[in-house]
């Protein structure tokens, strides 16, 4: 029998993610990875049977490293594979789209006297707040591309503190 030098090196085990997915009769599935579980995201609640590659790819950092998968069918039936990690080309990032020049704001200003000056006041069809001015009136703007304010509506400022209402027609 041969013994090993004590400073030689021990090689690691080598291991790899055990991906368990059981299919449910409903189509949905439960996942785990080497026994814990995996949870989707929350914005879709469960794991679908159409998961499967989001899974993979999530638990082999984009198939950077291999993964066994056991799929359990709803009928009882067993699959296993091994998924092997695919070697990358480094190719640049493509260029990102060139943004929208952003639309000019259409404003309409609506002003009103007899508020606290510095009170805070709401522009109502409640869509912001403003403050009054030092000598107690209040101007707000409404950008008509975001605020779907039709010609004819009425806006109301409301001081909070001096209870002054000031209606004004936007036609």
């Amino acid at each position: 029998m041969r013994k090993s030098p004590a400073h030689a090196s021990v090689p690691a085990p080598v291991s790899m993610p055990v991906i368990r997915l059981d299919v449910h009769d409903d189509g949905t599935m439960s996942a785990t990875v080497d026994g814990e579980p995996l949870a989707p995201p929350v914005a879709e609640g469960v794991w679908r049977r159409g998961s499967f590659a989001r899974i993979v790819d999530q638990v082999t950092a984009e198939r950077m490293i291999p993964a066994r998968v056991e799929v359990t069918e709803a009928d009882g039936s067993v699959f296993t594979d091994i998924i092997t990690a695919t070697a990358r080309k480094n190719t640049p990032a493509p260029d990102l789209p060139k943004p929208e020049p952003a639309d000019a704001p259409r404003l309409r200003e609506v002003t009103g006297e007899g508020f606290v000056p510095g009170e805070d006041i709401a522009v109502c069809r409640i869509i912001r707040h403003t403050d009054a001015a030092p000598t107690g009136t209040a101007r707000a703007l409404i950008d008509l591309a975001h605020d779907h304010i039709d010609a004819g509506d009425e806006v109301v400022l409301v001081g909070r503190v001096s209870g002054t209402f000031v209606v004004r027609s936007l036609s």
